[in-house]
């Protein structure tokens, strides 16, 4: 599903995509693509790890389902909470801050849904369905803080390239505020990742693992 979801976004023919929208960077700057991205390597891992075990090659399967957890509890499960609850809380409130309605003669309207919806119920059911191992608290929350680092530093090269901002949103934000927007945003994905910690441990317990 997330690599046909990816391909979809991915291959919107270029004389279509609006000019004001798809501008240096393609769709590689918007953090929802990025998202489908990793969601599909996620469960591509994930699909590996099952193979493995299937074949009873346990010692790889070990490696590749730590590998598993590892991207799902520090990157999957916030993100996809990040990405869904932002963008519909944006978009509620003035759509052309992240979502201009010119996107809707390019995008269907399923496949809007599949980029900004679908991504939070799929990553609750992983966690009812499967037990993951999280990082220590130290570890995890370094590597997300290093891949916002990362996706920040993005944004701000595209910027200082074109003279715009990947979102319309953060033009109306002194460089002061922008900063503070990034920080909240920042916690916010913090905290998603702290519910799937919690999450987890709740349903399956702090050391439970499956092999």
């Amino acid at each position: 599903w997330y690599f046909f979801v990816a391909y979809s976004i991915i291959h919107i023919k270029t004389e279509e995509r609006p000019s004001e929208v798809f501008l240096y960077g393609g769709q590689w700057k918007y953090l929802t693509v990025l998202n489908l991205v990793l969601q599909a390597v996620f469960y591509g891992v994930s699909f590996l790890a099952d193979a493995l075990r299937l074949i009873k090659k346990l010692r790889c399967a070990k490696c590749i389902i730590s590998s598993r957890d590892l991207l799902f509890s520090v990157l999957a499960f916030p993100l996809s909470t990040f990405v869904c609850i932002s963008f519909w809380t944006l978009y509620s409130y003035n759509r052309e801050l992240v979502y201009p309605k010119s996107l809707d003669r390019v995008i269907p309207f399923w496949l809007n849904h599949a980029m900004h919806t679908a991504v939070l119920p799929f990553a609750l059911l992983e966690i009812l369905a499967l037990p993951h191992r999280y990082p220590s608290k130290r570890k995890g929350l370094f590597l997300l803080g290093f891949v916002a680092f990362l996706y920040i530093s993005w944004v701000l090269w595209i910027y200082s390239v074109t003279g715009e901002w990947v979102y319309p949103l953060f033009a109306l934000f002194s460089p002061p505020g922008l900063a503070a927007f990034f920080a909240g945003s920042l916690a916010v994905i913090i905290s998603f990742y702290n519910f799937g910690e919690f999450l987890n441990r709740m349903i399956w317990g702090q050391s439970k693992f499956c092999l």
